[in-house]
């Protein structure tokens, strides 16, 4: 498995597959909330820096990704914070520790850019929390919502 940061204009086509197993897979109230992806406004980050993708491939099959939006936080200005958008594999890579080098990859190329904090967001019917905790992770916060219609 080979891993890489790449740009959102190399993987946009191909990620839009895997983003529809993605979503049939983790999503909530998926009746009538429809994925429909801002490709416009992924463009406008990735023009901006603001967007990382880093992929898991497999003799060049795309297999899996990680998605983090990097911005200077509002509260904390002078450092660069990493709040993850998706992390998906494909289900055939998620046995062994494709996984774990990937976030690895991620964690290391993101510290070289100078992000200080790094945010993932773990889905409680998906819990891969326990990897995270193994990936030196600290669990900070728990996130509830409200369907409001």
């Amino acid at each position: 498995m080979d891993f890489a940061h790449e740009s959102f204009t190399n993987v946009k086509a191909e990620i839009k597959p895997l983003l529809h197993e993605h979503w049939l897979e983790i999503a909530l109230n998926k009746d009538d909330i429809k994925l429909e992806p801002n490709w416009e406004q992924y463009a406008r980050l990735a023009d901006q820096g603001a967007l990382r993708i880093y992929t898991a491939r497999d003799k060049g099959e795309l297999k899996g990704y990680f998605v983090v939006f990097v911005t200077p936080s509002l509260h904390y200005s002078r450092h660069l914070f990493a709040h993850n958008d998706i992390l998906f594999l494909k289900k055939s890579c998620r046995k062994g520790m494709t996984g774990v080098k990937l976030i690895k990859y991620a964690v290391e190329d993101l510290k070289a850019y100078g992000v200080k904090l790094i945010h993932i967001n773990v889905k409680k019917k998906q819990d891969f929390g326990v990897v995270l905790e193994r990936l030196d992770f600290e669990h900070v916060e728990d996130v509830w919502q409200l369907k409001a219609n």
